[in-house]
């Protein structure tokens, strides 16, 4: 690959090194390059919001066109590493999501989601082993970070989620994982055990149960993203303002906390 797509995955890859990536998940060009003028120094995607945003809803629905497509029009405008949700790889065939991984690099990302659901561990160990053999093809190091929904979908009863975790951790590890993502994991003793045990960097999902932000560092969580939540929040809003529009007309309500047409035009211009 090109050496500025080489430069963003080591430096997409140094960012997990040490201190706490914070990375605040968008669904398509637009707002990247709104959170990239934030001073982000990564980007990812929310799958839930890529696929709402296209009219699909989220869980291997997407057509992988559309994703790719998206991915291209984000890494065209964009500057920072993008990293992509591209949730259980879109086929239970790890042939496949390799290919699916190897168009995600060709259209710029370097980092990638995947993720086990209620599939066999075994099946998400062999998409990640094809994640890699797709990552030496196209010439890139991507990112892989391997989902867990041990939590999230509570998998096992409450008492065996942590061990049943690490389980799965050494198993993606092993298969050539470079990051644990475990979302619905909120309980500080369960963080500190899993990033100190892994061997991997450690991801979560923002969640309000979480410790604050200083205490999830020490803890050693080294990844937090928001998640769908952004996307969830502007849907809400749009459906609110919306509501309103069409109940009375008025303009109004619209305005405040709108961001300027000028500064919006601008910031699309920048590329």
């Amino acid at each position: 690959m090109s050496t500025p797509h080489a430069t963003r995955a080591q430096a997409f890859r140094q960012l997990h090194a040490s201190g706490l990536l914070l990375l605040a998940n968008t669904w398509d060009a637009g707002t990247a390059r709104v959170v990239e003028s934030l001073g982000a120094p990564a980007l990812a995607t929310s799958s839930a919001g890529v696929a709402w945003a296209r009219g699909y809803p989220d869980g291997d629905a997407l057509p992988v066109k559309v994703l790719l497509d998206v991915l291209a029009s984000i890494t065209r405008v964009v500057e920072a590493p993008l990293t992509a949700d591209i949730e259980g790889g879109y086929s239970d065939d790890p042939e496949a999501v390799g290919e699916v991984v190897e168009g995600v690099l060709r259209a710029g990302a370097v980092g990638i989601n995947l993720e086990d659901g209620t599939s066999p561990v075994e099946l998400l160990a062999a998409k990640i082993q094809a994640a890699r053999r797709a990552s030496q093809r196209v010439g890139l190091d991507v990112f892989v970070n391997a989902r867990t929904d041990v939590y999230l979908q509570k998998l096992v009863p409450e008492e065996r989620r942590l061990e049943e975790t690490l389980a799965r951790a050494e198993r993606y590890r092993a298969a050539g994982a470079d990051g644990l993502f475990v979302p619905g994991l909120t309980a500080a003793n369960d963080i500190r055990t899993l990033a100190a045990s892994v061997g991997l960097p450690l991801n979560l999902m923002a969640d309000p149960a979480l410790p604050a932000l200083e205490e999830l560092q020490a803890l050693g969580v080294r990844r937090l993203s928001a998640g769908a939540t952004l996307a969830k929040a502007i849907f809400g809003r749009v459906a609110a303002l919306a509501t309103g529009f069409l109940r009375d007309g008025s303009a109004a309500p619209l305005v405040p906390g709108a961001m300027p047409y000028p500064t919006l035009n601008t910031l699309m211009k920048a590329r």
